[in-house]
């Protein structure tokens, strides 16, 4: 699936990843008018991602859909987030389940199901959630990783894994020092980058991939050269602080190796001044244009 985003990546000239963390109050004032249910709210949010992705599926190659957003809603907001999966894939592009899943054996293995494979009923084999990638916290060791790596290779999914997070007190954990000397997302790091070397695709990069923030750039770069075969989904672009110059780091000399998440920036731009008079879909086109120029111009063309 990496190769897959990367060839549409290239197609593109655009790294960009729209996070679609739709809360309810990001919505136009209009749409949130007389709405006081869950059920309301999860209509309300499904227009509004759809609208979005109409908007941006032939200029972006990927969303990230952030469950916690759909989660506080209820089954209502479940059902949005089913939709908006089905939606994007069905538009093109290449979805990005944000779930973070974190824990260890067989239930482990019941998330990766959710997410990434299928789930038994009397033989029958259904797919719950339809995610092309997902993210997960590979804290708790390989046992916990496991099961997610093996749909990955029987399913064509990818999986980006916790590693340098771009939240600003990252470090009060990430950053510690081991015995060995190493930072502990440096570790951390040295583990993915194992996890994946059986599953390097054609243009070098492995199916387990790293989430890698933007807001620390100086991590950043210690990161890819340490991990070549490591594709990053990177968040903190934009409303978090990140800057193109900044993630730069994160690609290689072909202008590859990452997908750059932005959420608000994109989703609530029609409240930006800069781009007053245009709807919300049609300001979450024009900030995706923005920020593929903004790219571009600091890392350059992409597959050269």
């Amino acid at each position: 699936m990496v190769d897959k985003l990367i060839e549409r990546i290239i197609e593109l000239q655009n790294p960009a990843c729209v996070g679609l963390d739709t809360d309810f109050n990001y919505l136009p004032e209009e749409m949130k008018r007389d709405v006081s249910t869950f059920e309301e709210v999860s209509e309300r949010i499904a227009e509004f991602n759809m609208n979005i992705i109409d908007k941006i599926s032939d200029i972006v190659p990927s969303v990230k859909v952030q469950v916690a957003y759909y989660e506080m809603y209820g089954h209502a907001g479940m059902q949005a987030f089913e939709y908006t999966l089905n939606y994007a894939r069905g538009r093109g592009l290449i979805v990005i389940a944000d779930c973070k899943r974190n824990d260890i054996g067989s239930t482990a293995g019941c998330y990766s199901k959710a997410y990434l494979g299928k789930t038994d009923i009397n033989g029958k084999k259904t797919r719950a959630f339809a995610a092309d990638m997902l993210t997960v916290n590979g804290y708790l060791g390989y046992d916990g990783i496991k099961p997610f790596i093996e749909d990955v290779t029987a399913h064509d999914k990818s999986i980006f894994a916790l590693v340098k997070t771009s939240n600003p007190s990252s470090g009060e954990f990430q950053n510690l020092k081991l015995e060995n000397g190493k930072f502990i997302y440096e570790q951390m790091g040295e583990l993915v980058q194992e996890w994946g070397k059986t599953t390097v695709g054609k243009y070098g990069y492995s199916e387990v991939g790293a989430v890698v923030g933007a807001t620390h750039p100086e991590e950043a770069a210690r990161l890819r050269k340490q991990m070549p075969n490591t594709f990053f989904l990177i968040p903190g672009y934009g409303a978090q602080g990140g800057s193109a110059e900044m993630l730069k780091v994160c690609f290689d000399k072909r202008g590859l190796g990452g997908v750059v998440n932005s959420s608000r920036g994109i989703i609530c731009a029609y409240k930006n001044p800069q781009y007053s008079g245009m709807t919300y879909s049609e300001a979450a086109r024009a900030a995706c244009i923005d920020m593929q120029q903004d790219l571009l111009g600091a890392i350059g063309k992409m597959g050269r």
